[in-house]
């Protein structure tokens, strides 16, 4: 376990940026898809700020927990705890399966490498 202070402050500034997406922005593109992408990289980044992990670990790690709430949402997981009534609930766990929610989220994935990739080559320069 290691705290890194900036992976810690880019997953704030990532967590407002999706409120304020969730609360004020209702169009066709940037909530439902470049906030499937952001989560991927504020996921990332909250991992990444208490724990040394490999990257393309925690990429994969990401992935497969967006995938499987996507899944849960073609299973109607909402429905099912019985949260149908809470806002909350649908912001945060989603309501309907999209496969394209899927793609943002290897976009969001494909994101964080090519940042810490390029992050890696500056610092080896």
């Amino acid at each position: 376990m290691q705290f890194s202070l900036r992976y810690f402050l880019t997953c704030l500034f990532l967590l407002i940026v999706e409120i304020l997406i969730a609360l004020f922005v209702h169009d066709t593109i940037i909530r439902p898809y470049i906030g499937d992408l952001l989560v991927v990289i504020l996921l990332y980044c909250f991992i990444k700020s208490f724990f040394a992990m490999p990257v393309f670990k925690t990429v994969i790690a990401v992935l497969a927990f967006t995938f499987l709430v996507e899944l849960l949402q073609y299973f109607n997981i909402v429905q099912w705890l019985g949260l149908e009534h809470s806002k909350a609930a649908r912001i945060i766990i989603g309501s309907s399966f999209e496969w394209k929610d899927l793609m943002a989220y290897v976009a969001g994935a494909a994101v964080v490498i090519l940042f810490e990739r390029r992050k890696q080559a500056s610092c080896s320069v």
